[in-house]
């Protein structure tokens, strides 16, 4: 691959608790023990583009405290470069996440050192894709992302959570990768400005949506265990893709297979792929 893919966003601890079912207001459920695992929607598309072998440099924050070393050395274990990771006095950002016997989860994120990440912080130099997610502040996005185009490197941002970026911004973002429900709630993808757009589907898919027209590309079948961070998977994959030169919708099929792969092991970061899985995975196919 020619350059690299600079990653901005955020880093948690996830805090993952296995539940019979989600509680209703005002109820305790009981639940299983707590892991403590790597997290972070910036921190899981980092790792899960160097796992596939990419040069990574992630841009994020962190504090001084356990959390924080727990990020970096999971970061730098999986060669992701870190020398652009601010350390500040905020506690680093923390994921409480319940997670049903169907895989599913709920997330409550307390975003911590991740809101002192400043645009200031945001390192470009060498970089072929930038790929950024919104658990960061705006303002640090949106600079990453219009200094990526002024520098003709492509941009891409997962709107997750959803947040308002400026015309300028969308009209750059190529694409613009959401989830169904975050796309529901949007409306009209490319009347936002956007130059394509990729609506992931969970089990099904994901669907590329570009000025020619929406192509569905299916997922494998698999015996899901958790979904936490498949999305972030799946994006990380897809930069990787980008970054290698692939065409949009052949940088989708990679990434739905890298996501399907990620939700039969538990946890986010630690069920990602490496290359050499994927080539496994590819040869016990019937």
């Amino acid at each position: 691959m020619g350059g690299t893919l600079v990653v901005v966003g955020s880093a948690n601890a996830d805090l993952v608790v296995a539940v019979a079912r989600r509680p209703a207001a005002g109820e305790t459920v009981l639940g299983g023990d707590t892991r403590v695992v790597p997290g972070g929607k910036g921190a899981n598309t980092a790792v899960a583009a160097a796992r596939l072998g990419a040069a990574v440099r992630f841009v994020g924050a962190v504090g001084r405290d356990a959390y924080g070393d727990l990020l970096l050395g999971s970061l730098t274990g999986a060669g992701v470069d870190v020398s652009a990771v601010r350390r500040v006095e905020r506690p680093t950002g923390v994921a409480a996440i319940a997670v049903t016997p169907d895989g599913e989860n709920s997330i409550i994120v307390s975003p911590g050192a991740n809101g002192a990440l400043l645009p200031e912080d945001v390192r470009l130099d060498g970089a072929r894709v930038v790929v950024a997610s919104l658990e960061v502040p705006v303002p640090v996005v949106e600079h990453a992302v219009l200094a990526a185009e002024r520098a003709g490197i492509r941009a891409v941002v997962n709107l997750s959570p959803v947040a308002v970026l400026s015309p300028d911004v969308f009209a750059v973002l190529d694409p613009l990768v959401v989830n169904e429900h975050e796309a529901a709630g949007l409306g009209n993808l490319l009347a936002l400005g956007v130059r394509s757009a990729v609506v992931t589907r969970g089990a099904l898919g994901a669907d590329v949506v570009t000025a020619e027209g929406i192509t569905t590309v299916p997922a494998p079948k698999v015996d899901v265990v958790d979904t936490t961070g498949a999305g972030d998977a799946f994006t990380g994959a897809l930069a990787v893709g980008l970054a290698n030169g692939e065409r949009l919708v052949d940088a989708v099929r990679m990434a739905v297979k890298v996501a399907s792969l990620s939700v039969t092991l538990p946890g986010a970061q630690p069920s990602y792929p490496t290359q050499a899985r994927m080539n496994r995975s590819a040869n016990s196919r019937p």
